[in-house]
């Protein structure tokens, strides 16, 4: 449960980080890529990877890696980009970057140490609307390209007494509103922008979707108790969740009635990925899951590393693991 366990042991250390409030530079080492990389993404032909310590690096062949200039130590964990002039990164002291040079410097848009909560996912609708999602419910949203971030509360996910009790304390005592909303959500692990739609995936087993762009929400039926990681879709009219001990799910998005995939090996489900006309499952311990048509298949890193993330890159899949990068291609 390598995700699981990052940002539990980091939210437990938040109060160490949060004394240091002036954000201190990415260290510059020899092998920035051998370290532990949380996502990737293809971002017009170049790679970038985020991870540990604030590491960026990227790459035009996805052999050779150069190390970005960031100006946080903060575990990064999420990357995303709509053209090659602009990408965005978020991690823990819940830090928002921007890169308008395909990912070779970055800039600030958000550094709140204090708050001891971690950004664990950020997605763009276009360049002015984003979205940034973590721990304890953390929600924010942008409609100037992270010019400036909105925090909001999801009062969706809780029983309606509690959201009217709520909204009587915001108007009543402000403070003491934000004192009792801290905490109360789950954490959000993973935001999906599909067909105009947004699906959201986090901790004991909440999956949610909302048909006007987050303006609201609704929580679906619990199919599972445990933490969803994953939330991607399948072709053009599925929608799968996948997270802890390898339990993976589907649906159509018409519905979203979920059943339960057929996993083979208990191992948690870190992120997904179409590949090749499959979707890929990529876990702890090394392993890859091919779902295609109902049917499972697995292969298994040799280094038995955990796989954080991964991208398409040039018919190959680019890995994102615990100890590195590695290109991988599947077996025929």
């Amino acid at each position: 449960m390598l995700k699981t366990t990052i940002a539990s042991a980091l939210i437990l250390f938040g109060g160490v980080a949060s004394a240091q409030i002036t954000p201190q530079p990415a260290l510059q080492v020899k092998h920035p890529e051998k370290t532990l990389f949380t996502d990737i993404v293809n971002s017009g032909g170049t790679l970038i990877a985020v991870g540990k310590h604030g590491t960026v690096v990227t790459s035009k062949d996805g052999k050779i890696w150069q190390q970005a200039k960031v100006p946080v130590q903060s575990l990064l964990t999420a990357v995303t980009s709509l053209e090659s002039d602009k990408s965005w990164a978020c991690g823990h002291d819940s830090s928002i970057l921007f890169s308008s040079d395909n990912g070779q410097t970055w800039q600030i848009q958000q550094y709140l140490p204090q708050q001891q909560k971690p950004c664990l996912d950020i997605e763009f609708v276009d360049e002015n609307t984003g979205f940034a999602v973590g721990a304890y419910g953390m929600f924010y949203q942008t409609n100037d390209g992270g010019k400036s971030w909105e925090k909001r509360f999801i009062d969706d996910f809780v029983h309606p007494d509690d959201k009217e009790y709520l909204q009587g304390l915001k108007e009543d005592d402000p403070q003491a509103y934000e004192e009792e909303t801290k905490f109360i959500l789950p954490h959000f692990n993973r935001l999906l922008i599909h067909r105009e739609q947004l699906y959201l995936a986090g901790e004991m087993g909440l999956v949610a979707h909302s048909k006007d762009m987050g303006k609201s929400w609704q929580r679906l039926d619990e199919f599972y108790p445990g933490s969803f990681f994953s939330v991607a879709p399948y072709g053009n009219e599925q929608i799968v969740v996948a997270g802890l001990r390898g339990n993976a799910f589907i649906a159509h998005r018409e519905d979203l009635e979920f059943s339960q995939i057929d996993i083979p090996v208990k191992a948690t489900i870190n992120s997904v990925v179409n590949f090749n006309d499959s979707l890929y499952l990529l876990a702890n311990s090394g392993f890859l899951f091919s779902y295609d048509n109902g049917q499972v298949k697995h292969s298994q890193l040799s280094s038995g590393h955990a796989i954080l993330s991964a991208v398409t890159f040039k018919n190959k899949l680019v890995l994102a693991t615990e100890k590195g990068l590695k290109i991988w291609e599947a077996k025929k």
